[in-house]
């Protein structure tokens, strides 16, 4: 049995704006598992002050030879006959790669990964599903970085040729002004019936503006808002969720929960209408599995959104999310943002993500 990493850098066609600046690049570390005649990779992903994990490159990579040396002790023979979810039960059942890992969702979701992939003994299969097998399509939304007034609507409008039917555009870092006028510029021409519109504000609203801003955005018909303003207000977040001035849907609320006690307490303190699920910054696919769970019996919705990995990770995003009805929008488009992407059969086309198979 080898293990390894190698770290890799993405670059973005394009310099992506949000709200904690502009991304040029985007770093990885990519494990590689060979066991008993069969491979598998998977994908580390960082994004660089939002990872709790990741502090600097050279923080990382020390991180990444302790987790190397855990793994090296796993009895892989042992799990040779199961796939999928049970896979990632049992080693969480019976090894301790969980309990002392957890704080760790980056390094957790590339070994998913890697071992999901391992056990499937095919590249690019993490899950087999009808979505994987070239049956199905997931439908997305279109993302909207930041920028100026004229790239954002320009961005909005090419969106919507392309046949999304539903976007998210990234608030809260230009003026707040500017950014209205971008929704009303859009909203001329596509209607709330024909055009789901999310917004993301990553934080970015103070406890004196959120209720201004909310009544402000929900003139335009906005499906939802991801975390309006940073996590940690717990009883701002709250009240916000039962005012309802526009349905809001948490994110990085959920970043360092590990606890399924911690995860009931949230939900049941803040009540959201909407969870958003990123497996690499929620503690890997288990931990979203159970996020999911105790969402559904409180009637919180939930969708699934790849945190800017490359092709491998978003890959295996999508194959889980598969897993469940496709009945939902999800944060899927990410695959072309790089330059030097990793291969894959991955294709987005008419607001879709499928397998071109």
């Amino acid at each position: 049995m080898s293990l390894s990493f190698q770290h890799k850098v993405f670059q973005f066609k394009t310099p992506s704006g949000t709200s904690r600046g502009i991304l040029t690049e985007k770093h990885a570390w990519f494990l590689a598992l060979d066991f008993a005649g069969k491979k598998g990779i998977g994908e580390c992903s960082i994004i660089a002050r939002l990872s709790p994990d990741f502090e600097s490159k050279k923080q990382y990579e020390e991180l990444l030879d302790t987790f190397k040396s855990a793994l090296e002790k796993i009895d892989f023979q042992s799990l040779r006959h199961l796939k999928e979810i049970a896979l990632l039960e049992a080693v969480r059942a019976e090894t301790s790669i969980y309990a002392n890992f957890g704080q760790y969702p980056s390094l957790i979701f590339g070994f998913e990964t890697a071992l999901l992939n391992w056990a499937s003994g095919e590249n690019e299969v993490f899950f087999d599903t009808a979505f994987t097998r070239g049956k199905a399509k997931i439908p997305i939304n279109g993302l909207v970085w930041m920028g100026s007034m004229t790239f954002m609507c320009a961005q909005m409008h090419e969106k919507a040729e392309q046949g999304f039917d539903c976007i998210k555009m990234k608030v809260g870092a230009i003026d707040f002004a500017t950014e209205i006028e971008i929704l009303e510029d859009f909203r001329v021409k596509h209607s709330p019936e024909e055009m789901i519109l999310r917004v993301d504000a990553n934080g970015a609203f103070s406890e004196s503006n959120v209720r201004e801003k909310l009544k402000a955005l929900s003139k335009y018909g906005i499906h939802s808002i991801e975390q309006p303003i940073a996590p940690g207000q717990h009883e701002l977040m709250a009240t916000l969720c039962a005012e309802n001035i526009i349905p809001i849907a948490l994110d990085e609320e959920l970043i360092g929960i590990h606890s399924t006690e911690v995860k009931k307490a949230l939900l049941d303190k803040i009540k959201p209408q909407y969870i958003i699920l990123k497996p690499s910054l929620h503690g890997g696919l288990l931990s979203c599995q159970e996020w999911i769970q105790l969402a559904e019996v409180r009637n919180i919705a939930w969708w699934m959104t790849s945190a800017l990995e490359s092709n491998v990770g978003l890959a295996c995003i999508a194959q889980y999310t598969s897993t469940f009805p496709i009945n939902k929008h999800h944060g899927l488009g990410t695959g072309s943002l790089y330059i030097n992407n990793i291969e894959s059969k991955l294709k987005v086309e008419n607001g879709f993500i499928f397998y071109d198979i």
